[in-house]
């Protein structure tokens, strides 16, 4: 019988007692208690359904540990939330409250297949020529008129002697 997916209320219990973990030699019950904002008993009954997946040790008035499973869920989850938030904050240029909140919403959601398309297109957008900086504080102007002004023609100018600029760079490496 395969085993019942997370939800995403799992996933954050996972991801908050790792960061716990980071923070603390050990992580209590009150510690998560706090990180997630919710009571004890609350906890406590996640615990026992997070024990029972075998994701965390856990004895009552114990410490909570990762186990090697659970450490390796809780870490992946990290790892999008991260992604995320610094595709909204650094792409997208959100702000960093609502990044965090928003990122925390869409780790749950995305299929592995699309998290690692996006890595990639940030790699691209801070690795291109076309990218960087420059572009994304373009497509910030773009965002806020909504439409391309007389600067557009200047940019694809100054694009096209860059872009040819570092093509010939790159040749000259290769030979």
């Amino acid at each position: 019988m395969p085993e019942k997916e997370l939800s995403s209320t799992m996933e954050d219990y996972l991801e908050a007692i790792l960061n716990l973990e980071k923070e603390k030699k050990a992580v209590r019950v009150k510690d998560i208690a706090g990180k997630m904002a919710v009571k004890l008993p609350t906890v406590t009954s996640m615990l026992n359904t997070l024990s029972r997946r075998g994701l965390i040790n856990h004895e009552k008035y114990e410490y909570v540990e990762l186990t090697a499973k659970g450490e390796h869920i809780a870490k992946d989850i990290y790892r999008r939330h991260v992604i995320f938030r610094n595709f909204l904050a650094d792409i997208l240029n959100i702000d960093s409250k609502t990044a965090e909140e928003d990122a925390c919403k869409m780790e749950h959601a995305v299929s592995p297949v699309t998290l690692e398309k996006l890595v990639k297109f940030m790699e691209f957008v801070k690795a291109c020529p076309r990218g960087g900086t420059d572009w994304l504080q373009y497509f910030d102007e773009y965002r806020q008129d909504g439409s391309v002004n007389g600067e557009c023609l200047e940019r694809m100018r100054e694009f096209a002697k860059e872009y040819n600029e570092k093509i010939e760079e790159l040749e000259n490496k290769i030979k």
